[in-house]
């Protein structure tokens, strides 16, 4: 475990895949072993860089020796095709700093689904979190290791909606996919987003 002192915190700007100016925050322990790409919700619904879920992640990862890379999207909406290429030029930038060690992709709600998008072979896992799969056109069926984790009260995508898809995933390939419901939780994930970042560190503990 890193401490906060042992922390680099600073603010970045990179380009993203097709050239477009980006700005995010990184965070690099000392005793770093991998990256984390962390993607935030749809940006015309209010999502950016600072969402309480995405910074319960920013902060969390850090501390599990993980580099952490959050971001805001374009700011002219690309279709979720434009915010796929701004999530490969942040791993680009990410790569520029921790070198060949193993990256992850971290993505909540809208940012999850375009996380699940991306099928780029530097992807050592990948964490779901709030998935809108139901409602969202369908993603490729992983290739890495992925957990999801699905609010119990999710108002876009439940996990009634979610597990038959993640479950269609594991029959369709032998990538190891995990499905898991976070309780007392709707898609918002108000009062649970420590729940979310430990599940999450301490699975990338065993997938990175």
């Amino acid at each position: 475990m890193s401490s906060e002192s042992d922390i680099e915190r600073r603010t970045v700007e990179f380009p993203s895949a097709d050239g477009i100016a980006l700005v995010g925050d990184l965070a690099v322990p000392g005793d770093v072993r991998g990256g984390a790409v962390v993607c935030h919700p749809h940006p015309g619904y209010g999502g950016d860089r600072f969402n309480h879920v995405v910074t319960s992640l920013y902060e969390a990862l850090p501390d599990a020796a993980i580099a952490a890379l959050r971001f805001d999207f374009r700011a002219a909406f690309g279709d979720g095709v434009g915010e796929q290429q701004d999530a490969l030029g942040a791993l680009d930038e990410l790569t520029a700093t921790v070198g060949d060690l193993p990256l992850t992709m971290v993505g909540y709600s809208f940012g999850a689904w375009i996380v699940a998008s991306l099928t780029d072979e530097r992807i050592a896992a990948s964490v779901l979190v709030a998935p809108p799969l139901a409602v969202m056109p369908p993603v490729p069926v992983p290739r890495r290791p992925t957990l999801v984790l699905t609010p119990e009260h999710d108002q876009l995508s439940p996990p009634a909606a979610n597990e038959p898809i993640t479950a269609s995933w594991t029959a369709a390939g032998d990538t190891i996919v995990e499905h898991h419901v976070i309780a007392m939780a709707d898609h918002s994930l108000v009062g649970r987003t420590a729940a979310v970042a430990s599940r999450t560190t301490t699975w990338l503990a065993d997938h990175l």
